[in-house]
């Protein structure tokens, strides 16, 4: 595969920005473009929900890198800009102000958005000023302004993003109510034990947790449209100051699509992160891929995934072609602890608990058939570096052995499979 044309990159988050620099590092000779929406350098999304929403770091902490990193590595930033539309025939992308890009090969890294909060009462296409959602820097300084001790926050939905803001909002003094549809938090992500142990933590923080509540109705103030209170369907009435939807994201897959590529919960792409088009690539939140691993397809939201899958598509690229099949794993933080899962947990038919709960430092294993398929660990690091090997092998293990402290968990990885 030639490595001497154009190398267009179009997303500057995570993926893209690991995709540029890797494929300089691994040799593509061409010229490399990193083009992306959003006005500033690439950085870091995970601090938004945590730090940086809490204060405790600034816009410049969050650079993925320097400017000086992109110019050494011969890549050329082009921020603020947005593509319109891809030219297959042509290779070439339409910019929004009306000029083109040409490219040789094209990698799409455009990660996706948050799912909007639609409810009776709010109208289809307004945002009211106070519903934030929380995907962009931007996004976490409209939030962080409206913070404040004191102001009443409604966070709809309990997945990462919301138990997060949860978290940093209460470090801010907010009165916090949390509203998940499902019967516990973390339901999507988690099993029962860490879902428990989660709810037990926001509660003990003073927020009001609220499982398996939905919103019916928005109650708005005429004029401004904002949003005053929220009418759930247990009957209560939430009123807020301001109000997150963090219910889940959406890939950006509408460039891909219209421009014919296959489209499926993500953008669709082989073991190498190759579209339908030859001379296309994706990584990271937007792609659909192939798992060995777990025999199906999956679309994977996290940091390591991204720059993992960025770094294959790098590989691949400059003709050094390996099949990426992750072993998914990903972290939250929230107040002072880190949760960290390997694995996807649902499926499993025992959970093993190494350590207690109430000691705040513990690591849940999910066996399937008696193998290792998934841990989640709390604070627990040096052992969710062994579960990540142990999940990977899907290695065989005794519960007793799992639950037994005194018992090292390298043991486990010289058992015969």
């Amino acid at each position: 595969m030639s490595s001497n044309g154009p190398l267009v990159i179009v997303g500057a988050g995570h993926a893209g920005a690991e995709l540029a620099l890797s494929a300089r590092q691994q040799g593509w000779a061409g010229t490399i473009t990193l083009v992306g929406e959003e006005v500033h350098l690439p950085y870091q999304r995970p601090p938004l929900s945590k730090a940086y929403l809490s204060g405790s770091a600034d816009g410049a902490a969050l650079e993925l890198r320097s400017p000086e990193a992109f110019d050494k590595a011969g890549v050329t930033l082009k921020t603020g800009t947005r593509v319109l539309r891809i030219d297959r025939a042509a290779r070439q992308l339409l910019l929004a102000d009306g000029s083109h890009l040409a490219y040789a090969k094209l990698a799409l890294c455009l990660g996706g958005r948050p799912r909007p909060l639609t409810a009776p009462g709010l109208v289809p296409g307004s945002t009211p000023p106070n519903l934030h959602c929380l995907r962009t820097r931007g996004d976490a300084d409209g939030l962080r302004a409206q913070l404040a001790p004191g102001r009443r926050l409604v966070v709809v939905g309990g997945g990462y993003v919301g138990l997060e803001v949860a978290a940093s909002a209460r470090k801010l003094g907010a009165s916090v109510v949390v509203v998940e549809g499902q019967p516990r938090v973390l339901a999507r992500v988690t099993g029962p034990a860490l879902s428990a142990f989660y709810e037990e933590v926001h509660r003990a923080a003073g927020v009001d947790l609220r499982t398996g509540v939905t919103v019916n109705r928005a109650e708005c103030a005429p004029g401004s449209g904002a949003i005053e209170a929220l009418v759930c369907s247990d009957g209560s009435v939430l009123h807020a100051d301001l109000v997150l939807a963090g219910i889940g994201m959406l890939p950006n897959v509408e460039l891909a699509a219209a421009a014919g590529l296959a489209v499926a919960d993500g953008i669709v792409v082989d073991a190498f992160g190759c579209s339908s088009d030859p001379d296309i690539h994706a990584a990271g939140d937007c792609t659909n891929l192939p798992s060995a691993l777990y025999g199906r397809r999956l679309r994977l939201e996290s940091v390591p995934n991204a720059l993992e899958q960025a770094r294959a598509v790098a590989a691949a690229l400059c003709g050094k072609p390996k099949a990426y099949d992750p072993v998914p794993w990903f972290w939250s933080d929230q107040y002072e602890l880190k949760l960290q899962m390997v694995g996807l947990s649902h499926g499993e038919d025992q959970c093993v608990l190494r350590g207690a709960p109430g000691t705040r430092s513990f690591i849940a294993f999910y066996l399937r058939a008696g193998r290792v398929v998934a841990a989640e660990a709390v604070n627990r690091p040096q052992d969710f570096m062994v579960a990540k090997r142990l999940v990977a092998a899907s290695a065989p293990a005794l519960p007793q052995v799992l639950a037994d402290e005194s018992q090292p968990l390298k043991g486990l990885l010289a058992v015969p499979a």
